[in-house]
């Protein structure tokens, strides 16, 4: 018996452990890749079935979103799209389990691309200046914003993993900020001149920046950069140690302000496509709604 108690004791364990470790396995697992690419293939099954009846079933005299198929297609792609909306309402939900935020996020992914297929052959190829095109394009724009978040987040991590190094985001402000200090009191045995372009370059808020200086990492007009360039030359021996002493700090401090900035142009790269894709997303609903109004009205 004990024999026995021992063996299924360390079955059990054994289970365990094998659980343990398929959990640790999906946990480093790629959205793209959950579970072996199940949702590119349903999305590829499912573009596969399209096209094949889209070949296969005649409609007479031609495709068209008005046709009984063409009601089909876009009944699929409508119920498509506002499933696909509810991913926001689902990150507010973190649960494990066959329907988690990763799972939900591949499907989005797989099923979003897969309406460029569905969609278009829903219009049968007939676009014109009217709603249901405008429909038909913003949500191609949708999906060409979605392309962009994948790639960002597929890549902008590393980079900014990358260019923090060993230090976090409060490490490198404290860093800039002893930095400052240093220069505050070294620049004190200069001239007029030259302190003030030291002060400007400390009076400089690196975190006060437009939308274009952010996604480029460029600051216009960097008072570092030209303190470092208009100090002057002394004459004597005090002001020439005084000045190689800040023309060393304010070069590591120019160091420390692009390592910041490099930071903040990743990060809004990371972030701003939402700020494409939300929106979009909100004028395809309203362009969907008006497009299926407008059908039923005249039909």
């Amino acid at each position: 018996m004990a024999t026995r108690a021992a063996g299924g004791a360390a079955g059990a364990g054994t289970a365990k452990f094998n659980r343990d470790e398929r959990r640790r396995d999906a946990d480093h697992e790629s959205f793209l890749a959950h579970k072996r690419f199940r949702y590119l293939w349903v999305a590829l099954a499912l573009v596969a079935a399209c096209f094949a009846s889209y070949a296969l079933v005649d409609v007479s005299p031609r495709h068209n979103g008005g046709s009984w198929y063409g009601y089909t297609l876009g009944t699929i792609g409508a119920l498509l799209i506002v499933w696909l909306t509810l991913l926001g309402v689902r990150k507010r939900r973190m649960t494990p389990g066959r329907w988690s935020l990763k799972a939900w996020t591949s499907a989005h992914v797989y099923l979003g691309l897969s309406l460029v297929v569905i969609g278009t052959l829903h219009t049968g190829f007939q676009l014109g200046w009217n709603v249901h095109t405008l429909a038909w394009a913003l949500m191609m724009l949708v999906i060409a914003s979605g392309i962009w978040g994948i790639i960002a987040y597929a890549n902008l991590p590393q980079k900014l993993s990358a260019n923090r190094g060993e230090m976090t985001r409060e490490a490198m402000v404290e860093s800039l900020a002893a930095i400052d200090r240093q220069l505050d009191a070294a620049a004190q045995p200069l001239s007029r001149g030259d302190t003030d372009l030291v002060i400007a370059a400390l009076e400089k808020d690196i975190f006060k920046a437009g939308v274009v200086s952010r996604l480029t990492g460029r600051l216009p007009r960097d008072p570092t950069k030209r303190a470092l360039e208009r100090l002057s030359v002394g004459r004597e021996r005090s002001e020439v140690e005084a000045l190689e002493k800040v023309r060393a700090l304010l070069g590591r401090r120019q160091a420390q302000v692009l390592q910041i900035r490099r930071q903040m142009r990743t990060k809004a790269l990371l972030e701003v496509w939402l700020f494409v894709h939300i929106p979009l997303t909100i004028a395809l609903l309203a362009a969907l709604t008006a497009h299926i109004v407008s059908v039923f009205y005249y039909w």
